[in-house]
């Protein structure tokens, strides 16, 4: 961020934070509204017809600004696999666990991640990063231990979502591999159309059945135009006047809305496993997105500019080095599950 002579943030410095903040909840909005609607539409169908109305709008929006060649048609529908996959995952997960539950245990990609990138590229991955590892078992111990009885409820719906923070890992890693500011609006509406025509394609078998409510055909309007467009401009330009880290921070705090709202519309009730499982994941959450503070008091020391690091010059991102770039730094395209 930069000042003004008078040492105040400019107006729309000052309000990058919030609208993060507001990109948040309305991701945590995004598992209440799916969870209900997943009791009356299959999850194929919904993610197909939602991303199909967000690859049109999105499209129509920009459409002077995409590049269109092989590159990024390829790198797009690749993207749109993995990311697409991962939705289908999450999605058919959520209709056999919480909403809170699935909010948390999606968010096991942020420390997922630079594990992930520690094995595919041999990238160090540093003590805080471990610590989040053991905070966030002790978190899917706290959501999935049954009180007294000593049984684990981790079932099919907690496995689903699991694997589908994997491959929000996997999509994240290939995003920061690729992306580019001139290609990022042009990857962003191919991955969303890749999601579409992936979904559409798994809703095949059984036919595509569109919603026969009002009110979900409200609520599906909400998820792709303000959980998704919305929140794709929202985050663009917010990470254009905030840093990367409290951006990733901000963005963490997405588990705790949807629990919120799950709670708050009486889809769920309060408990104490909610409240100890919740903290530690965002804890763990918040610690793998947090700069490594001593590779930048290196970079002072030895007189090179800690805030804009050495980029790889075929892709204008950091080497692999696991932990070292926090999350909001890869992403360019829309959080999961939005």
């Amino acid at each position: 961020m930069t000042s003004n002579k008078g040492g105040r943030l400019p107006v729309a410095d000052r309000l990058a934070p919030l609208a993060l903040l507001v990109m948040a909840m309305l991701w945590g909005s995004t598992f209440f509204v799916l969870h209900d609607m997943l009791e009356r539409v299959d999850a194929a169908d919904l993610l197909g017809v939602r991303f199909t109305i967000a690859a049109v709008v999105f499209a129509a929006v920009v459409h002077r600004k995409l590049i269109i060649n092989r590159t990024t048609l390829r790198q797009g529908a690749i993207l749109g696999l993995i990311f697409g996959s991962a939705q289908l995952l999450q999605t058919y997960g959520l209709a056999y666990t919480s909403a809170s539950i699935s909010g948390f245990l999606t968010g096991i990609y942020v420390v997922l991640t630079p594990i992930l990138e520690a094995l595919l590229f041999k990238a160090r991955v540093r003590q805080r990063v471990w610590v989040a590892v053991g905070l966030a078992t002790v978190g899917l111990a706290a959501l999935t231990i049954a009180p007294g009885a000593g049984m684990v409820q981790f079932g099919i719906g907690e496995t689903l979502t699991i694997v589908s923070a994997l491959l929000y890992a996997m999509h994240i890693i290939y995003t920061g591999r690729v992306a580019t500011e001139q290609k990022a609006v042009t990857l962003a509406v191919f991955q969303t159309a890749g999601t579409a025509v992936l979904c559409l394609i798994g809703a095949i078998p059984g036919g595509i059945h569109f919603p026969q409510r009002t009110d979900d055909w409200m609520a599906l309007l909400y998820l792709a135009l303000i959980c998704g467009a919305l929140t794709a401009v929202l985050q663009t330009w917010a990470q254009s006047k905030i840093a990367a880290t409290p951006s990733a921070v901000i963005m963490s705090s997405e588990p705790i809305w949807a629990a919120t709202f799950a709670i708050l519309v009486g889809q769920e009730a309060f408990s104490m496993r909610t409240l100890v499982g919740g903290a530690a994941m965002v804890t763990a959450m918040v610690l793998s997105s947090l700069p490594d503070r001593s590779r930048t008091a290196m970079l002072r020391f030895e007189g090179k500019t800690a805030l804009r690091p050495p980029t790889d010059e075929c892709h204008g991102h950091r080497p692999a080095e696991s932990g070292s770039e926090p999350l909001g730094a890869y992403r360019s395209d829309p959080d999961p599950a939005h």
